[in-house]
C-alpha cells in the first residue's frame, strides 16, 4: 500500500546551523543604543507622571496636628470660642505648673516653716512670764469677736486640709490609704472645699472690717520686729499697743492673702460669668501658689498663739488675759485698759 505525505503547511527551509537569519531592525539600531533610548523614555515619563501630583507637603497628617497644638481654630457649630480649639495648650502649661513648681516649692516651703518654728522651740524655748500671774483678768476680746475668729479659723482648717489633699493626696495619701479611700475621701473633700470657701470669705470680710482700726502700722512696730517682741535677745521689750507689730504683720497678710484666696476661689466655684479656660487656669494658679504662703504663714501665727507664748491663747479662748501678760506684751494697752504705769 502506497503512503500519501499530508501536507499541513508551507514547507520551511532547513538553515543551517550557526547560520540564522538577522531580522531588519537588529541591522538599523544596536543593542547599547537602543538600551539608552529605552531607559531615556523611562526616565522622562516618570518625571512627567511626577510633575502631574500636587505638592502636599511631606506629610499632610503632621501640617494638620501642627495647627491643633498650636491652638488654630477650626469651624463648629457649637457658639463658644473655646470649642473652636481642639486641643488646648495652656492646659499642659497650667498641669506642669501646678504639679511641679507650685506642689514642689509649696512641699519645700511649709516643711522649712515647720522646721525653723522647731528649732526655734528647741532653741529659744516658750515665752514665759517674768512675773508671776496676779489672778487679776484684763477683758482683750468680746464674745462676739471670739466666736468670729473661731468660725474663720474653723474655716481656713477645713479649707487648708482639704486643698493640701487635693494637691498632694495622688503622692502622700494614695500610697498611705489606697485609691478607692482615697476617691471615696476627695468626692467629700471637693464638695466640702467649694462651699467653705464662700462661708470663709465672709467670716474674713467681717474681721477686716471690726480690727482694721486697732492695726494700722506705726513706727514702734518696727521695734518690736528687731527682737521679735522680747523673745529673742536681750534689754527690754518694745511698747506695743492693743495690737504688736507682729500681730499687724499677720492681720495684713491674713488680708490680701484672704482677699486673693477668696476672690479666686469664687471664680473657680462659680464658671457662671463667661470665665474663658485661660481666666480659670490663671485663677487657680495664683489660689494655689497664694494659698500655700497663707498657710506657710499661719504655722507661725498658730505657734505664737498656743504654746510659743504663755498665757496668749487664754485671750483668744476666755477673752480675758492676766495682768502680768498685758503689762509684759502689750504695756501701753495696759496702761490705758487700767490708768496703771505698766513698769
Amino acid at each position: 500500500m502506497n503512503k500519501r505525505k499530508v501536507s499541513v503547511g508551507p514547507e520551511r527551509p532547513l538553515i543551517p546551523k550557526g547560520k540564522e537569519m538577522k531580522t531588519p531592525y537588529s541591522t538599523l539600531l544596536p543593542k547599547p543604543v537602543a538600551a539608552m533610548i529605552f531607559l531615556t523614555l523611562l526616565a522622562g515619563l516618570s518625571l512627567l507622571a511626577l510633575s502631574a501630583v500636587p505638592e502636599i507637603g511631606p506629610n499632610p497628617r503632621a501640617d494638620f496636628w501642627r495647627d491643633v497644638r498650636e491652638g488654630v481654630p477650626g469651624v463648629t457649630v457649637v457658639d463658644s470660642e473655646a470649642h473652636r480649639i481642639l486641643i488646648h495648650n495652656g492646659g499642659q502649661n497650667w498641669r506642669e505648673i501646678r504639679n511641679g513648681l507650685i506642689s514642689w516649692t509649696g512641699a519645700l516651703l511649709m516643711a522649712g516653716v515647720l522646721a525653723a518654728i522647731f528649732l526655734f522651740f528647741i532653741i529659744v524655748g516658750k515665752d514665759r512670764l517674768h512675773e508671776p500671774r496676779t489672778g487679776m483678768r484684763i477683758g482683750r476680746f468680746s464674745l462676739f469677736e471670739r466666736i468670729l475668729h473661731w468660725y474663720t479659723a474653723f474655716f481656713f482648717i477645713v479649707l487648708a486640709l482639704t486643698g493640701l489633699s487635693n494637691l498632694y493626696g495622688r503622692a502622700v495619701l494614695i500610697p498611705l490609704f489606697g485609691l478607692e479611700v482615697f476617691s471615696g475621701y476627695m468626692q467629700w473633700a471637693l464638695w466640702i472645699h467649694n462651699f467653705s470657701g464662700p462661708l470663709f470669705l465672709v467670716g474674713l470680710l467681717i474681721e477686716i472690717i471690726i480690727w482694721v482700726k486697732d492695726n494700722i502700722p506705726k513706727k514702734m512696730d518696727i521695734v518690736w520686729f528687731k527682737n521679735l517682741g522680747g523673745m529673742i535677745g536681750k534689754g527690754p521689750r518694745p511698747h506695743a499697743e492693743k495690737v504688736n507689730g507682729g500681730e499687724k504683720a499677720w492681720f495684713w497678710l491674713m488680708t490680701f492673702a484672704g482677699i486673693a484666696v477668696g476672690i479666686t476661689g469664687v471664680i473657680l466655684d462659680f464658671p457662671i460669668w463667661g470665665q474663658s479656660r485661660g481666666t480659670m487656669q490663671v485663677s487657680h494658679i495664683i489660689h494655689a501658689s497664694v494659698a500655700i504662703l497663707f498657710i506657710a504663714a499661719s504655722l507661725g501665727h498658730i505657734y505664737v498663739g498656743t504654746i510659743g507664748a504663755e498665757g496668749t491663747f487664754e485671750g483668744m479662748w476666755r477673752g480675758s488675759v492676766d495682768e502680768s501678760w498685758a503689762k509684759q506684751h502689750q504695756d501701753l494697752w495696759y496702761e490705758e485698759k487700767t490708768g496703771k504705769r505698766a513698769s
